[in-house]
């Protein structure tokens, strides 16, 4: 998918596989908001869902790793999913919509989330689709700073119904 030098080595940038989920819980689970949200011990729910998303071309979970100079692989450090939607809105066009985007703390400030973001667009825009949406919460204003550098633009209210 992607491949780039970074200050710690070569990120990159590839589709999860199963094998990959414990470390993806571990990233989503590794802040404030997600520490309340994620459980780590119990996979089955994890695995459920990456079987569906894994099923469906127009969803894609994606991990980044971050291989030491010269190393083949390393560990993981990044991850988000990706949805590709059909709509009727906006003559029949499609968007996608990215979720769960996280960086390591110790890999953060290295450009890995800009490049991350940089082939969801770029992906975005090869699938045909004419808007890239996400979401974040009010509090996560470095985040909010992040995505207006790449573009974003908060031109919409969001709301969630917690079911």
């Amino acid at each position: 998918m992607l491949t780039a030098d970074v200050d710690g080595g070569t990120f990159r940038l590839r589709p999860a596989v199963r094998g990959d989920l414990p470390a993806v819980v571990r990233l989503l689970a590794d802040d404030s908001m997600g520490a309340g949200r994620e459980r780590q011990g119990d996979m089955d729910s994890y695995e459920r869902a990456f079987e569906a998303i894994d099923a469906d071309p127009c969803h894609v979970l994606v991990v980044g790793e971050l291989a030491p100079q010269g190393a083949v692989g390393g560990p993981l450090v990044a991850t988000f999913q990706i949805i590709f939607l059909p709509g009727i809105s906006r003559q029949g066009a499609w968007r996608s919509q990215i979720e769960g985007v996280r960086v390591a703390a110790s890999a953060r400030g290295q450009g890995i989330g800009a490049r991350m973001m940089q082939w969801a667009i770029e992906e975005s825009r090869r699938r045909g689709c004419t808007l890239l949406q996400l979401t974040t919460h009010k509090s996560r204003t470095a985040a909010h700073r992040f995505y207006q550098r790449l573009g974003f633009a908060a031109d919409h209210e969001g709301m969630k119904l917690p079911l």
